[in-house]
């Protein structure tokens, strides 16, 4: 039996509210430590303590981070899927599983590992035996995959920090679960674990903990939010970090405020916005269906603030823990009009990040709300990233008039009159003194008159949009990948990214070397459409039911290039699954003759 080193998938099926994530954590840590390319998907129960939980490690070598086609290790810790987790295994499959338990091993064609984790823990702390047990089949995993037990135990310490009896009592739980492997299983599997060089300043991070910390170095002012799966912890870390941040002489110099509702924190952060303070909400789909009054308000009365969505699966509540792209057509027309925002688009934990802080230049520079729009797999799940990019220039603060010297330079000053062309109209601020304009969610002329004239109205539209439009370019450009063949190009966007790299490799296989657009904004930046000129067979990769970036496409291209364009789109709430997207291209390319 040849071994397999640095490449296989574990999937550690436990319950909620047990403590298995720490351990799970703890050994995702150790993979992490020892410079092997690892990565977690956390699939947690949306609903309450105790129901099923599964944990997927991927361990690659090439760096691929998506879930694998198959599980190579099962850990059986939970009685509720025991059967089918168990059913669902391919032969040969390594099953380490709790006799304790009490439920049979009814596969005889998986290498089983029976272990008492519940009783081994019971010797440590019979009142924490539930917890502890956890930690024992991380001790077992680690001595069938040959980690060592120093780098376990710094994972360990650097999973509980400052809490000493924890951290013993979990080495402790670790080492014997080590030892019973060591004593009382013969290892007939062939997956093991090679240390690698570890890139310099490499660290796990969540992509809402990226964001929050971006949204400070942008200089939020205002957080109004309310909780929502998956994007609390957007807020919490903002609220976390603010204080060492942001205090000035023992003086907080920011506001957040937990609002009654998703309604009334999206119009705390328009009233802020107006006022000139950098404001920002974080939710989700059924956050934003939520806010969609006050959405159209801000873009009509063209009030700067931030608005981030970390999707769940819809629709109405949908499932709350899983992840999906299908928030993307509702956050580019968002409100009941005619409507068009400008939407960030990160796919990684840098750009998560790098969005976070220049969310606010961006809407500061068009005077209108600007979305974020990341998923749960890249916002709760814990990545390798290798720094950030802080900003190098000054806040871009737009168009705003700060003195009675600059209102009098600008010729014929109207608040929502563009003077230069851009479609960008002068602002100025609340107590400043200067035209003190109520800003209008009804119908106004250029001078912020209510005015219902069908010629102001038209041209007033036909500004909007052209303002937002103008700012394609001036967003984050796409990423390009390019074969030098030009034969088919593949146009995605978002966490997707983390796993193109893998489907890119299955097609070239297959003998199919194909190009890669990642989109990281809306408007579609003239990038786009260059890349489609280039390449015959364009395909878009989504995760979504209904193809929403396709049709933004459709719309927005020129119709000589419509013919080009064909969809790949999945969604079952699962990451997406690199093979699972390779076989729909290679079926699409079959279809279409390319």
């Amino acid at each position: 039996m040849s071994n397999i080193v640095n490449d296989f998938c574990i999937n550690i099926a436990t319950a909620n509210g047990t403590g298995s994530q720490s351990a799970n954590l703890i050994l995702l840590q150790s993979f992490f430590d020892m410079g092997i390319p690892s990565s977690g998907k956390n699939l947690f129960p949306s609903n309450i303590s105790g129901l099923p939980t599964w944990y997927i490690i991927r361990v690659s070598d090439n760096g691929y981070q998506a879930p694998g086609d198959f599980t190579h290790i099962q850990v059986l810790f939970n009685k509720a899927t025991w059967e089918e987790d168990l059913e669902a295994l391919e032969p040969g499959t390594v099953v380490i599983w709790n006799t304790d338990s009490k439920m049979p091993m009814t596969r005889e064609d998986v290498i089983s590992y029976p272990v008492p984790m519940t009783k081994i823990a019971r010797t440590l702390n019979p009142k924490l035996a539930r917890m502890v047990a956890n930690v024992i089949y991380v001790g077992v995993i680690a001595e069938l995959l040959n980690i060592d037990q120093e780098i376990l135990e710094k994972a360990i310490s650097k999973q509980f920090g400052s809490k000493v009896k924890a951290i013993e009592l979990n080495s402790e739980a670790a080492r014997l679960g080590r030892e019973y492997a060591r004593d009382n299983l013969t290892k007939i599997d062939p997956y093991l674990v090679e240390a690698r060089e570890s890139e310099a300043d490499q660290f796990f991070m969540e992509g809402n903990e990226a964001l929050a910390l971006g949204s400070i170095f942008g200089g939020i002012q205002v957080l109004a939010w309310y909780p929502i799966t998956p994007s609390s912890s957007v807020a919490e870390g903002i609220i976390s970090w603010l204080p060492e941040l942001r205090d000035k002489d023992g003086k907080a110099t920011y506001a957040v405020i937990q609002a009654e509702d998703e309604l009334a924190a999206a119009g705390m952060i328009i009233g802020a916005g107006w006022a000139g303070a950098r404001a920002m909400t974080a939710t989700s789909g059924p956050g934003i269906s939520l806010m969609q009054e006050f959405i159209g308000l801000s873009y009509f009365a063209e009030i700067p603030c931030v608005f981030w969505d970390v999707n769940r699966v819809g629709p109405s509540t949908g499932l709350p823990t899983r992840t999906q792209q299908g928030d993307l057509t509702m956050l580019y027309e968002s409100s009941h009009g005619d409507t068009l925002h400008i939407v960030l688009i990160p796919g990684t934990v840098e750009e998560c990040f790098e969005f976070g802080w220049k969310a606010f230049d961006v809407s500061e520079r068009y005077q209108t709300p600007v979305m974020g729009f990341s998923d749960l797999d890249l916002g709760m799940n814990k990545w390798a990233c290798k720094g950030f990019d802080y900003p190098d220039t000054p806040m871009d603060r737009g168009k705003v008039l700060l003195t009675q010297e600059q209102l009098d330079a600008i010729d014929n000053y109207g608040r929502y009159r563009d003077v230069d062309g851009d479609g960008i109209p002068y602002r100025t601020l609340p107590g400043s003194g200067l035209d003190p304009i109520l800003y209008r969610g009804t119908g106004h002329d250029e001078d912020g008159n209510y005015s219902e004239k069908p010629d102001v109205y038209f041209k007033l539209m036909a500004r909007l949009k052209r303002k937002i439009m103008n700012s394609a370019d001036d967003l984050p450009e796409p990423i390009f990948r390019e074969e030098k063949e030009c034969e088919v190009g593949i146009v995605y966007y978002g966490s997707m990214e983390n796993i193109i790299q893998e489907i890119d490799d299955i097609l070239e296989e297959t003998g199919r070397k194909v190009s890669q657009c990642r989109v990281r904004a809306l408007p579609l930046h003239s990038g786009v459409k260059e890349f489609m000129e280039r390449h015959e067979t364009v395909i878009v990769l989504e995760v979504n039911r209904d193809a929403q970036l396709n049709g933004i496409m459709r719309k927005e291209m020129p119709t000589e290039l419509l013919t080009r364009i064909h969809s790949v789109a999945y969604s079952d709430g699962l990451p997406p699954r690199a093979t699972l997207y390779a076989d729909m291209i290679l079926k699409v390319l079959e279809e279409v003759g390319a």
